[in-house]
């Protein structure tokens, strides 16, 4: 019987097929991302491999976040590829923010290829202990 993680397992890049029009040349790959829930903020991590900091793009008009980001094949290669198993694209992901989110607060570090955003909650979504007391 298989668990519920290996259930929602995603192993392979994914390249996405999308109806709009795009302004970068080659494949769109949607990357791979966790999402964690604290008491007091939402946490995604997305697995963004040879992107660089200053190429990546974070977005965020109308509730919506949107992630960007190139890899490109390493310039100056002196050598005949005999096996390639890396693509080379964009990456791209959107999500759509509740309420919740305090978006003047959202916070981004890539660090390794691996993009943490931290998308605080605001105050009144936070959950508190009602002190009940005695008449």
């Amino acid at each position: 019987m298989a668990t519920r993680e290996q259930e929602i397992q995603i192993a392979e890049k994914r390249e996405l097929t999308t109806g709009t029009e795009q302004l970068h040349e080659g494949p769109v790959f949607q990357p791979a991302v966790d999402i964690f829930e604290k008491p007091d903020s939402i946490t995604i991590v997305a697995d963004m491999p040879g992107v660089k900091p200053d190429e990546l793009t974070i977005d965020l008009r109308n509730d919506v976040l949107t992630i960007r980001g190139p890899v490109q094949s390493p310039e100056g290669e002196p050598e005949t590829a005999v096996l390639r198993e890396f693509s080379w694209g964009n990456f791209f992901r959107q999500f759509t923010l509740a309420e919740t989110i305090d978006q003047a607060k959202i916070e981004a570090r890539l660090s390794d290829g691996v993009l943490r955003l931290e998308l605080p909650k605001v105050e009144k979504a936070k959950p508190r202990q009602i002190v009940v007391k005695t008449a």
